[in-house]
């Protein structure tokens, strides 16, 4: 079969022929049916170190149909339209004991740890495999798996927003612009706040009330005019020590501000303001297992959206154009590449 390969930062990925892969006693074989392209692949090419090292085939947002199950009985059969959460966890460390599965100490990352779904067929433990029911369209159900998962933890369990706050998503990319929507569904007031007015006008059609472009003005200045001294909760979903500071300053005395975006740099911060305003920092990190049901039926149920979300549906053998694209800017939401079934 055909892979998208990473052998090593600062080059493409290398379009090669790789044996379809094997699955092991527990684990199922998937045909990919689709496969978002995210900015975490683009740190990988920029020198963030797989766990796996090179070669590895890239890709974590993965939807497929199962071909091969190696343990019959269970709930997952050959034939079942599916999801690969982005995470896979081993359920019995500290943080799984608790519920806390998305910081597994052992967790292990299509696309990092193990190869991914740049490639038209994958393996994944059966247990952790997540039925799309037939009302949710295949190809773009794979954004579910970080796209839309991510946000959405880091909105309704990191953050805790509730019905009536004031919220505020520094970044409306193919992350962001899913915190905006799961914001606006659990009835939050949502100020979208980016640079890109096409990105700007996608937030209000998903639920932002205001938009800022933070090239035109002080952003935190002009939301804590908004809202008479700023937000219940800002959301940093860049990563950059610049728009850190700028969603920091946004936060109102006794608010919270999670960080999202990963960034490998340093961010300085006024202490005393954190202490003598009791905000809240909070870090988050992918999805629960747990909350996939959850959001697969708000999917279902068209509480939260999925085609105003694809930019466009692209071949395998354009995935480094699609990264080009993702690297300079010109991407509004998801590319996902899409594997047609083989005749």
């Amino acid at each position: 079969m055909k892979a998208a390969v990473f052998r090593g930062p600062h080059q493409p990925l290398s379009i090669e022929e790789v044996p379809v892969p094997t699955p092991a006693p527990g684990e199922a074989l998937i045909r990919t049916v689709a496969c978002g392209v995210c900015a975490t692949d683009l740190h990988y090419l920029h020198g963030t170190p797989t766990f796996h090292p090179p070669p590895v085939t890239l890709g974590h947002e993965i939807s497929g149909i199962v071909e091969k199950v190696t343990r019959e009985g269970g709930s997952i059969k050959p034939g079942d339209r599916v999801l690969l959460p982005s995470v896979i966890s081993c359920g019995h460390c500290s943080q799984c004991r608790v519920g806390r599965d998305n910081i597994c100490e052992s967790m292990v990352m299509f696309g990092n740890h193990i190869n991914g779904g740049f490639a038209p067929w994958v393996v994944a433990p059966q247990d952790s495999l997540v039925k799309i029911p037939e009302e949710v369209p295949l190809e773009e159900s794979c954004l579910i798996a970080d796209a839309l998962s991510t946000p959405f933890h880091a909105v309704k369990n990191r953050g805790q927003v509730r019905a009536g706050e004031t919220v505020a998503i520094f970044g409306c990319g193919g992350v962001g612009i899913n915190a905006v929507q799961a914001a606006a569904a659990f009835g939050a007031q949502v100020i979208a706040v980016d640079i890109d007015p096409g990105k700007l006008e996608l937030a209000r059609k998903l639920g932002a009330v205001e938009t800022l472009n933070a090239k035109e003005g002080d952003a935190p200045k002009a939301i804590r005019k908004l809202t008479r001294g700023g937000v219940d909760a800002a959301f940093e979903v860049i990563g950059n020590p610049v728009t850190l500071q700028a969603a920091f300053d946004s936060v109102r005395t006794g608010g919270r501000l999670v960080t999202v975006g990963y960034s490998e740099q340093d961010w300085t911060l006024r202490a005393s303001r954190v202490m003598f305003r009791e905000i809240s920092i909070l870090g988050s990190l992918g999805c629960r297992s747990a909350e996939y049901p959850v959001l697969m039926d708000l999917v279902r149920r068209g509480r939260l959206q999925l085609a105003p979300l694809v930019s466009r549906k692209l071949p395998l053998e354009k995935v480094n154009e699609a990264l080009d694209d993702l690297e300079k800017g010109r991407v509004m939401g998801r590319q996902i590449i899409v594997f047609p079934e083989e005749k």
